[in-house]
């Protein structure tokens, strides 16, 4: 039976890609204040601009490619049970072939109706002002805004309970719930962090082995790393 490696994924993986992410800046998404297109409040104000917002994110995601670091990843699936949880909404784990990719945050391929989260729809074009379910209600981006709950977490949290390695890989541990999976790793489970800027992970119980590069380089030294193990 192969051994379980569980990998969380922040923006750093994909920024690679072209992907801008605001956690490096000033708090401006693609020149947005995050809350203004990222929040409840901000749909309400103005939806046409949330709808604006992530329809040109969506036409984005068509421009770019999985980078060396996804595809690293997918080809530790040969040795290894590999599962991803990533705080990114867009598909780039998955274009790169990987089989098992829980998705925290959402994701930008799909919408949901503003009346039922359970109504969830595979949405590639335009989303725009008039688009409703099936109940006449307004579909919206099935994306969790700052402040909504993370109906995947608990799935999160059991995957994270049973890994026998655990990555993380591009985010800077800032945004909860998912920062805090670290806590729920088993204490005998060796834990690897990339990132360029790594920060001091408190009340960590587990070995820790640091790679300060960016993803794509921390990915193959990681891979390089497992593989030892079949050598």
């Amino acid at each position: 039976m192969k051994k379980k490696l569980v990998v969380l994924t922040g923006a750093g993986i994909s920024a690679e890609s072209g992907i801008k992410t605001f956690r490096d800046g000033d708090g401006l998404w693609e020149g947005h204040d995050v809350m203004d297109v990222a929040s409840p409040e901000g749909w309400h104000r103005n939806p046409e601009l949330v709808l604006d917002f992530y329809n040109q994110r969506r036409r984005q995601l068509k421009e770019v490619k999985p980078n060396s670091g996804h595809r690293e990843l997918a080809q530790l699936q040969i040795h290894y049970d590999v599962h991803i949880i990533t705080q990114n909404v867009d598909d780039l784990h998955e274009r790169a072939g990987s089989k098992k990719v829980l998705h925290l945050h959402g994701e930008l391929l799909k919408v949901r109706s503003t009346k039922n989260p359970k109504f969830i729809l595979e949405w590639e074009g335009d989303l725009n002002l008039g688009d409703t379910d099936s109940f006449n209600n307004q579909l919206r981006p099935n994306i969790v805004w700052f402040g909504e709950s993370v109906p995947a977490f608990d799935e999160a949290l059991t995957i994270t309970e049973s890994a026998d390695y655990f990555a993380v890989i591009g985010t800077s541990l800032q945004v909860y719930p998912a920062a805090g999976l670290i806590a729920f790793v088993p204490p005998h489970v060796p834990v690897f962090y990339i990132d360029p800027k790594p920060i001091q992970i408190p009340d960590l119980r587990n070995t820790l082995e640091t790679f300060p590069l960016v993803a794509s380089e921390g990915v193959l030294q990681l891979k390089n790393r497992l593989l030892a193990e079949f050598q």
